[in-house]
C-alpha cells in the first residue's frame, strides 16, 4: 500500500514539474527573460494583456540615469522569468506618459494583472545614489509583489535588521534632573 502512495506522489510531482516547465516555456516564447524595448504604445498594451507581471521603464536616451536603470533591469530579466521586463521611450509615448502621470525620468512602472500597482520614481527608493546595487532594485521591485523574491522584504539588502551602534561614540542621554556633570550635592 505504501508503494502505491509513493507512486501516486511521484506522478503528482512529475505532473506539477511538467506543468511548471510548460508555463516557463510559454513565458520564454512571450519574451520573458530578456529586457526588450517597446516601439509604441500599442505594443505596451499588448504586453500588459499577455503577461500577468510587467515592469516597464520609461526612459529618454539623453538621460544618464536611464542607462543605469537599463543595466540593472537587463541583469534582473533572466533571473525573473515570471515577469516581462521592457522599456519604452517617454518622448515617443505621450499618451502613456500623460495617462500614467510620469513626471520624472527614469520612472519604472510596476504592473500586475493589467493594473499599475507601484512606481519607482528616480533613485530615491533605491538609496538616493547613482551606484545602488542590482539587489537593491530587485528588493524594491519585490515590495510590489511583481517578482518572486526569496529574501526579507522588511529590510533592504545590505542593511541589518537590528540597530547598529557605533562603539566610538560614548553618549549618555541627559535626564531631567541631571546632566553631564551629575552631582548629588545641592
Amino acid at each position: 500500500m505504501e508503494d502505491d502512495e509513493l507512486q501516486v506522489l511521484e506522478r503528482k510531482r512529475a505532473a506539477a514539474l511538467k506543468k511548471h516547465m510548460k508555463k516557463k516555456e510559454e513565458m520564454l516564447q512571450q519574451g520573458h527573460g530578456v529586457y526588450t524595448e517597446l516601439s509604441n504604445e500599442k505594443e505596451f498594451f499588448e504586453v500588459t494583456k499577455q503577461s500577468a507581471n510587467v515592469i516597464c521603464h520609461f526612459y529618454r536616451s539623453s538621460t544618464m540615469r536611464c542607462s543605469i536603470v537599463d543595466k540593472h533591469l537587463k541583469d534582473l530579466a533572466p533571473k525573473h522569468i515570471e515577469t516581462k521586463f521592457c522599456k519604452i521611450n517617454a518622448e515617443k509615448s505621450f499618451f502613456l506618459v500623460q495617462r500614467l502621470n510620469v513626471r520624472v525620468l527614469p520612472t519604472i512602472v510596476l504592473i500586475k494583472d493589467g493594473k499599475t500597482v507601484d512606481y519607482i520614481i528616480g533613485f530615491d527608493d533605491l538609496g538616493g545614489v547613482d551606484d545602488f546595487s542590482t539587489e537593491m532594485m530587485e528588493w524594491r521591485i519585490a515590495r510590489a509583489n511583481v517578482i518572486n523574491y526569496s529574501g526579507d522584504l522588511s529590510v533592504p539588502p545590505g542593511k541589518s535588521s537590528r540597530k547598529s551602534t557605533n562603539p566610538l561614540i560614548r553618549y549618555k542621554p541627559k535626564t531631567i534632573r541631571g546632566g553631564n556633570d551629575d552631582s548629588d550635592s545641592d
